[in-house]
């Protein structure tokens, strides 16, 4: 993982960035129509399709990171005491970043997964 955050709330970031730069892009494009005026429509256009598909692009992402949420094994995290949701065999809580297994095989290397991250 990139960031220490859990892996359901990695996806959503993924998500926002690729909508703001989407949504960016459509700016810039337009923006494209006042500095070249005729010229620019097909600047603007070229753009606007760009950051349509960057659009599309997240919002498949954000459909992707629900249907994960909703198979998601729930669990309380030890640390905090609140419930979080939880994929694969390691996680992070999505409250306070703490490292979690199901896997009584990975939860004696707890230390070096946080040495690692």
């Amino acid at each position: 993982m990139f960031f220490k955050t859990g892996k359901i709330n990695e996806f959503r970031l993924w998500g926002l960035l690729l909508t703001l730069a989407g949504m960016g892009i459509m700016i810039l494009g337009t923006a494209g129509i006042l500095l070249w005026g005729r010229q620019g429509q097909l600047i603007a256009g070229i753009f606007l399709i760009l950051g349509m598909i960057s659009m599309m692009g997240s919002m498949a992402i954000y459909f992707w990171a629900g249907m994960l949420s909703t198979s998601a094994v729930i669990l309380k995290c030890p640390e905090c005491g609140k419930q979080t949701k939880m994929l694969g065999a390691t996680d992070r809580c999505m409250f306070c970043k703490t490292i979690l297994t199901l896997d009584p095989n990975l939860s004696n290397t707890q230390t070096s997964l946080e040495q690692k991250s």
